[in-house]
């Protein structure tokens, strides 16, 4: 069994769920993705253990996908980021496939090590299909996660606001309370 994940953040589309294997933690940069140990505890917690290896190669193509997602998102549009999503997603494809539940697609990778990466990879054109103004980074000035907003009227700015949106409460009322 794997150990428990560390995260303060989990359960976003799994495009944004790699991005936030780096989070930030009493003002020390943390990283999940150091070794197979927590590339196992990501794949876990993404449902993706059973389909995809949890070794040095998925390792080193799964931190790929990161860098090439973490510059999709910053830089929406640009170079960098496009290049290297692209670079990820020429590593699988779909095929279409006709299932006695009707038409279906089946993902394929000339290497497996390459599917988690893929798969990022390829919710993150999913999410940028469905709204691609919804996904977000944490508004606390501290925070480096990253979330897709689901919220009825789209006004998410927090990753949580238990942690981050109440710090920034706690921090606005501490200012108002001494400035009187």
């Amino acid at each position: 069994m794997p150990a428990r994940d560390p995260r303060p953040l989990t359960g976003e589309p799994v495009s944004l769920d790699l991005l936030n294997t780096r989070w930030m933690s009493d003002g020390v940069r943390r990283d999940l993705l150091t070794g197979s140990e927590g590339l196992h505890i990501w794949l876990v917690s993404n449902g993706l253990d059973r389909r995809f290896p949890a070794d040095a190669a998925a390792l080193e193509h799964l931190l790929l996908a990161r860098e090439a997602l973490a510059a999709a998102v910053d830089d929406p549009g640009g170079t960098a980021g496009t290049e290297g999503v692209n670079a990820v997603l020429g590593h699988g494809r779909i095929r279409a496939t006709l299932t006695p539940e009707g038409p279906g697609e089946v993902a394929e990778f000339e290497d497996p090590s390459w599917g988690a990466a893929w798969t990022a990879a390829r919710d993150y054109l999913d999410l940028l299909r469905t709204a691609p103004d919804r996904i977000r980074g944490c508004a606390h000035g501290a925070c480096i996660l990253h979330f897709f907003d689901t919220s009825r009227n789209g006004t998410r700015r927090w990753c949580s606001m238990a942690a981050c949106g109440n710090r920034a409460k706690a921090s606005r009322h501490y200012a108002r309370t001494r400035a009187v």
